[in-house]
């Protein structure tokens, strides 16, 4: 048991040991890790620097000066060097003093010593099959040490949680999209927040009306802290975002928070349902006008696309409505939450473009890699047509329909707000137009970031299920 657990643990030492070389050598971590495992790599470097005195480079280097001295290579490179100097000044007229020439000669014949020195000592290493002792060479014998280790997983806690998430390379490619995502929130949030702060909409005159007097607007904008500086309010918004607290909206007093978590599942929910059926729809019918292509169907099925892309989501919802809820009164013309039958046209209005636009997409992919030789291949195999297409053909077409996916739920999230507008419902989009008049600040951040909270992390989701689809981009995760 005990030989086992010592195993296990020489094993994950030695991967902790690896993972921090490549660290060390990748510039984009480098300091990173430096900087999260400051007090350990701190004690490191200490130990380094000791150890550095008396090891197998230094006694080479020590020696091999000690020798190159004695033969006077100094002097005699110093001599070569004031000979070119003198010849480079004559030729150039220069005028120089012996002072000069002399502090010029000797930093050039230091810095030659040196590279000349440093030349021979790896030479001299190398031969012998040693090495230069390096910080992460000391790092790998103190982390053998098992006392070390224990004590350092306090201090070096998030060193040791970056080293654990670079050892994985789908962790690695997960958490760096993640990063991403928080700095492209943080860029819309400070766009967002600049356009409201340079809008020519004045929120206290809108809010209490032309009767207001200096004073009540003076009072309202301090009260909201609209008459602080621009950096002050910018940090105010975007720490509320960051802490889920986003204070009451201009308007109505409203915690915005709990405005936000009513209306946002509304869109998300009408957007996510949208989508499922979008795609089950537009993927079968991608794949077969691929492959029947210039037939009946694909001729119908894409023209059919072409019209679902060019309807606009307010003609069409005023259409839906004016047919199946005034004529047929088949369907409510407004939401309700208790009734389902009431979510069925908002979900073809929005879930309409979609579709067209991932049938079109599948096709056109479909179509593409349908003919390249691995096809053939594996025709050629003996493959029955089924496996060909699901495996071969929409396997390799699927990454160009998960971007336009990935695009379009991105637009259907945006461009909700025509639809939740056509149709009554008290989604997160209506709300932003609601608000965006005043400019009611507060509630316009909130609802645009957590909407761009929401499009980035199902971005993140298309990254990943690139690598999970498509072979070569994992390799790549690996290579990197």
């Amino acid at each position: 048991m005990g030989g086992t657990e010592a195993a296990r643990r020489g094993g994950l030492i030695g991967s902790i040991s690896t993972t921090y070389h490549k660290i060390l050598l990748n510039p984009s971590y480098k300091y990173l890790l430096l900087l999260l495992g400051a007090p350990v790599n701190l004690v490191v470097f200490l130990f380094y620097l000791v150890q550095r005195r008396k090891d197998d480079y230094t006694a080479a280097e020590n020696r091999i000066r000690s020798a190159m001295l004695a033969s006077g290579y100094l002097e005699a490179l110093q001599a070569e060097i004031a000979q070119q100097q003198k010849r480079k000044h004559e030729f150039f007229k220069q005028k120089i003093s012996e002072q000069q020439l002399q502090q010029e000669v000797e930093r050039i014949a230091q810095a030659r010593f040196k590279e000349e020195l440093r030349d021979r000592t790896t030479k001299e290493l190398l031969l012998n099959n040693k090495k230069r002792l390096t910080m992460a060479d000391t790092f790998d014998r103190l982390i053998a040490n098992p006392l070390f280790f224990i004590i350092s997983l306090i201090p070096g806690l998030l060193m040791y949680i970056l080293i654990f998430l670079y050892r994985s390379p789908y962790l690695k490619y997960i958490v760096e999209r993640l990063a991403m995502t928080i700095l492209v929130i943080f860029g819309v949030a400070v766009l967002v927040f600049t356009i409201l702060y340079l809008s020519p909409f004045n929120p206290a005159a809108n809010i209490l009306g032309e009767t207001a007097t200096p004073e009540q607007i003076a009072a309202f904008n301090k009260m909201h802290g609209l008459d602080q500086g621009y950096l002050t309010q910018l940090w105010n918004n975007i720490k509320g975002i960051a802490y889920f607290d986003l204070g009451k909206s201009f308007s109505g007093n409203e915690d915005i928070t709990n405005s936000i978590a009513r209306k946002f599942p509304i869109t998300l929910t009408l957007t996510v349902i949208s989508l499922i059926i979008a795609i089950a729809i537009a993927l079968p019918i991608g794949i077969i006008s691929a492959t029947r292509p210039n037939s009946f169907f694909d001729y119908t099925f894409m023209f059919v696309a072409l019209i679902g892309l060019s309807i606009p989501n307010f003609w069409q919802g005023l259409i839906l409505i004016l047919n199946f809820s005034i004529k047929l009164q088949w369907l409510p013309a407004t939401f309700n939450p208790e009734n389902w039958l009431s979510i069925v046209m908002p979900v073809i209005v929005l879930g309409t473009g979609l579709t067209a636009s991932v049938a079109r997409m599948t096709r056109s992919s479909t179509l593409e890699v349908i003919h390249e030789d691995y096809m053939i291949t594996a025709r050629a195999k003996g493959l029955g047509k089924q496996t060909i297409l699901m495996k071969h053909a929409v396997r390799n077409a699927i990454i160009p329909i998960i971007t336009v996916i990935g695009l379009q739920f991105g637009g259907m999230m945006g461009g909700s707000a025509v639809t939740e507008k056509v149709f009554n419902i008290s989604g997160i989009g209506s709300y932003i137009v609601d608000k965006q008049f005043i400019p009611d600040i507060p509630a316009i951040m909130g609802g645009v970031v957590y909407t761009a909270i929401t499009i980035s992390l199902v971005n993140v989701i298309i990254d990943i299920l690139y690598a999970f689809f498509d072979p070569r981009i994992r390799s790549k995760m690996k290579q990197y």
